[in-house]
């Protein structure tokens, strides 16, 4: 019985091993595909590596056509907001003088934390092109404690929301709301119908009384804030 039940269970692993393989072919092949069409309309992307145009796909459910489009617009942002490959902090002032990110550390996947403080975010007129994330896939932490209606940038939430979706697909790992006060929801009912369903699956509203213990569950105690529980003392992203 016990020898049958191996068996059984070495099936299901060598199935799923096959499924696996399958579906990684079918990628490769279609990265292939995506990069041979792409490269033809813009010869730039030689540079490019094959794990970006995955990302790509995979944002688009490997529909090569929906994926090169995406990536076509991606490769006219970035010439046009990041010409130089690089953010110097000189670019984006406002933003670090409000002293609200933070990154350091990292989750149980090696994935880089961003931890970005709500209440710290102040609107201003000006261009957008202060909101660029990393290169990386990262796990980020938004505490919204202390946030109030003199913080909601609802403009400002979209075109962050646009660049991270359309600019940077599959770069976001997780992302935890913490501390969201009611008032809040009030903004999230706008902003949320624009987030498309693989990030929106992303994102996690945090109970107060299982802070902790639900970040834990992702983040080791030797990685996480201490303003969480943890033992890693913050420092401002321009400091780090």
């Amino acid at each position: 019985m016990e020898f049958s039940n191996i068996e059984e269970s070495n099936g299901v692993i060598t199935e799923e091993k096959e499924n696996g393989n399958e579906i990684n072919e079918i990628e490769q092949s279609k990265v292939r595909l995506m990069r041979a069409f792409v490269e033809r309309e813009d010869p730039s992307v030689k540079e490019v590596d094959d794990l970006m145009i995955r990302r790509f796909l995979r944002a688009r459910e490997l529909d090569i056509e929906k994926a090169s489009t995406l990536f076509q617009k991606y490769l006219s942002w970035r010439r046009s907001f990041i010409p130089n490959g690089f953010i110097a902090p000189s670019e984006i002032p406002n933003e670090l003088a409000q002293n609200k990110f933070f990154m350091q550390g990292a989750d149980k996947q090696n994935r880089p934390v961003v931890v970005v403080f709500g209440a710290r975010h102040k609107p201003y007129k000006g261009s957008f092109e202060e909101f660029k994330p990393g290169e990386e896939k990262f796990v980020s932490i938004a505490d919204l404690k202390g946030w109030g209606y003199s913080n909601s940038d609802i403009r400002g939430y979209l075109a962050a929301l646009s660049i991270l979706q359309d600019c940077y697909p599959e770069r976001l790992g997780k992302l935890f709301i913490v501390h969201v006060p009611y008032i809040f929801m009030t903004a999230w009912k706008v902003v949320s119908p624009f987030i498309d369903r693989k990030t929106k699956n992303k994102i996690i509203f945090v109970e107060n009384k299982k802070l902790k213990s639900t970040l834990l569950e992702d983040i080791d105690e030797s990685q996480l804030p201490d303003v969480y529980g943890g033992k890693l003392s913050l420092v401002p992203i321009q400091d780090d």
